[in-house]
């Protein structure tokens, strides 16, 4: 048996991997630190046993601070950039693309052949989400946050292109926002006692979210000649953010591609560089 552990800031995603190539994937709660007991507590979660590991692949922001061996396992660091870009061109089965790892952050990695470095990337992420999701609609819960969104109408406290430009903006239709919580600024100054409904606000703030990586990723992408932006974190594991990544992606003509299992991709990607 192998294992793969990617240690980020909100979850840990372990992917384990038997003699005959068949892997499983598993995910548990962040518990701040990245240490020896975070390691079996990581391994254990998959129900067997550290011991059952002869090796296994760790990455993350902190994976670094990891020792060479834990118990009768051996421990071997991945660059969290090459387990980004293997995973996402594995998970898409493009030979070269802009992999995005929309995580608490978001990165966003060109992956190529002849190599994979780190191109650009955003503060605006799942913690963003959740964050505001916290001071805007009193919970951090994303699966919440994306039931509401898909209920509500972002146009309600965004302003449009139509009222800010007066009709469409270059391939942008008239209806696309102008202002992402315009409207809430112009409507609160107008009527102090006006609040949008929570369906609305956690629209608005998805589509703020979810355009904000897209648009960052098809510049980069372009800037790198790169045809594919492929999406993984487990951002994308929420319809609404798919949903606005692949309506931002048509208005530019570009490819947004999310993967099957979008969340273990850099945790795929670390297993793969080790094969």
């Amino acid at each position: 048996m192998r294992a793969a552990i990617d240690f980020g800031l909100t979850n840990i995603d372990v992917v384990v991997q038997d003699a005959g190539g068949a892997t499983q994937c598993y995910i548990l709660p962040s518990a701040g630190s990245v240490d020896p007991t975070q390691f079996e507590r990581a391994l254990a979660a998959t129900g067997r046993a550290p011991s059952a590991f002869e090796w296994a692949a760790v990455t993350g922001g902190r994976h670094r601070h990891l020792p060479a061996q834990i118990g009768p396992t051996r421990v071997i660091g991945v660059d969290e950039v090459t387990a980004i870009g293997r995973g996402g061109l594995h998970l898409s089965g493009f030979e070269r693309a802009l992999v995005v790892s929309a995580g608490s952050g978001t990165a966003m990695v060109a992956a190529r052949p002849e190599g994979i470095r780190h191109a650009t990337g955003s503060a605006v992420g799942g913690g963003t989400l959740q964050g505001l999701g916290r001071l805007l609609l009193g919970t951090a819960d994303a699966v919440e946050i994306d039931a509401l969104a898909q209920k509500g109408d972002s146009n309600a406290v965004d302003l449009t292109l139509l009222e800010a430009t007066g009709g469409v903006l270059g391939h942008l239709p008239a209806d696309a926002n102008a202002v992402n919580f315009g409207r809430v600024a112009r409507l609160s100054q107008a009527d102090p006692g006006w609040l949008p409904s929570r369906e609305d606000v956690a629209a608005g703030l998805v589509l703020m979210i979810g355009q904000v990586i897209a648009v960052i990723a098809i510049n980069a992408a372009r800037a790198e000649g790169l045809e594919h932006v492929v999406v993984v974190g487990h951002v994308v594991d929420l319809p609404s953010v798919r949903r606005v990544l692949q309506t931002v992606a048509g208005y530019y003509s570009a490819s947004i591609t999310v993967p099957e299992l979008p969340g273990f991709a850099t945790a795929i990607g670390a297993l793969a560089a080790l094969e």
